[in-house]
C-alpha cells in the first residue's frame, strides 16, 4: 500500500458518522443547515456596494470583547450583556408572575359568572389590543419612575392572553363534568380543585407559553424607551445612539436566544404536568 493510498479519505467511513449523527439527532441538521444558509446570504448582501448593515463575519469582529467578556461590571450601565439580560429578566420574572396570578384569578371569575363575562369582556378585548409601547408614556406619568412603569408595561402586556384562555378554559368545561359534580353534591372547593382546575389546565398553560413571549417582547419596548435601567432593552437604545450596529445585532440575537429558552421552558413545565394527550 503506498502513502497516497494510506492518506487517501475513506467517503464511506464519512458517509456513515454522517448517517449515525441524522439518526442520532434528527431534527438537528434541518435547522443548522438553515442557519448556515442565512448567514451565508447574509454576508453576501454585506458585500454589495452601498451596504450600510454589517455581515456575520464584521458583528463578530466588531462584538469580539462582548462575546468572550459577558460578566464585566464597571459600575452604573456600562455591564456585560450577561448582566444586561439578566436583569431584564428579573423585570420579566416579577410582571410575569404577577400577571400569571391576577390573569388566571380573573379569568376563573369570568368563566364562572355571566354578568362578570358580560361587564368585562369588552373592557378586557379594548385594553388588550393597546400595544406594550404605548403603556409607557401612561406607566411613567402615573408611577413617576422607570423601574415601577416598566413592570407594568410588561405586566399589562402579559396578563390578557393569561387571562382570556383561562376564561375560555372555564367555560369549555364539559357539561358532562358539571353534572357529575352535582350528583356527587361537591362543595366549591372539591369543584374547584377536582374539576375545574384539571379541565382549564391546557388553556391556561396555552395563554402562559403566549404571555411569555408577549412579556420579553414588553420589556425590551420598555427598556428602549427608559434611559438610565440597566438592562438589554436600554442597551441596544445606548449603541443604537453610539451609532454601533454590530453590538445591536448582537444584542438581538441574544434576546431570540433567551425567548426561545423561555418558551421551551415552559413548554417542559407544561410536559411535568399535563399529559401528552391533554396538552393543546
Amino acid at each position: 500500500m503506498t502513502v497516497a493510498s494510506r492518506r487517501r479519505p475513506n467517503p464511506s467511513f464519512d458517509n456513515s458518522f454522517i448517517s449515525r449523527l441524522q439518526k442520532q439527532f434528527p431534527d438537528l441538521f434541518p435547522p443548522v443547515i438553515a442557519i448556515i444558509i442565512f448567514l451565508a446570504v447574509w454576508q453576501l448582501f454585506s458585500w454589495l456596494p452601498g451596504a450600510t448593515l454589517p455581515g456575520p463575519i464584521q458583528v463578530v469582529q466588531d462584538t469580539w470583547i462582548l462575546i468572550l467578556y459577558p460578566f464585566y461590571d464597571r459600575g452604573g450601565i456600562d455591564k456585560g450583556l450577561f448582566w444586561q439580560i439578566l436583569a431584564s429578566l428579573k423585570r420579566v420574572a416579577i410582571s410575569y408572575t404577577l400577571a400569571a396570578i391576577f390573569g388566571i384569578a380573573l379569568g376563573i371569575l369570568i368563566g364562572t359568572n355571566k354578568t362578570m363575562s358580560k361587564a368585562l369582556d369588552p373592557l378586557f378585548q379594548l385594553l388588550r389590543t393597546v400595544p406594550p409601547l404605548a403603556w409607557v408614556p401612561i406607566s411613567l406619568a402615573a408611577l413617576r419612575q422607570n423601574e415601577p412603569a416598566a413592570l407594568f408595561v410588561i405586566f399589562i402586556t402579559a396578563i390578557w392572553p393569561i387571562l382570556i384562555n383561562t376564561a375560555v378554559g372555564v367555560k369549555e368545561i364539559p357539561q358532562d363534568y358539571n353534572n357529575v359534580a352535582k350528583v356527587l353534591q361537591l362543595s366549591k372547593k372539591e369543584y374547584f380543585f377536582n374539576i375545574l382546575i384539571p379541565a382549564a389546565l391546557p388553556y391556561i398553560f396555552t395563554g402562559l407559553r403566549i404571555a411569555i413571549g408577549l412579556a420579553w417582547l414588553a420589556i425590551i419596548a420598555a427598556e428602549i424607551v427608559m434611559s438610565g435601567i440597566v438592562g438589554i432593552g436600554f442597551f441596544i437604545w445606548d449603541a443604537y445612539q453610539n451609532n454601533n450596529v454590530s453590538e445591536i445585532i448582537l444584542a438581538l440575537i441574544y434576546i431570540g436566544a433567551v425567548g426561545l429558552l423561555l418558551d421551551k421552558l415552559m413548554a417542559w413545565i407544561q410536559t411535568l404536568i399535563l399529559p401528552p394527550a391533554d396538552q393543546k
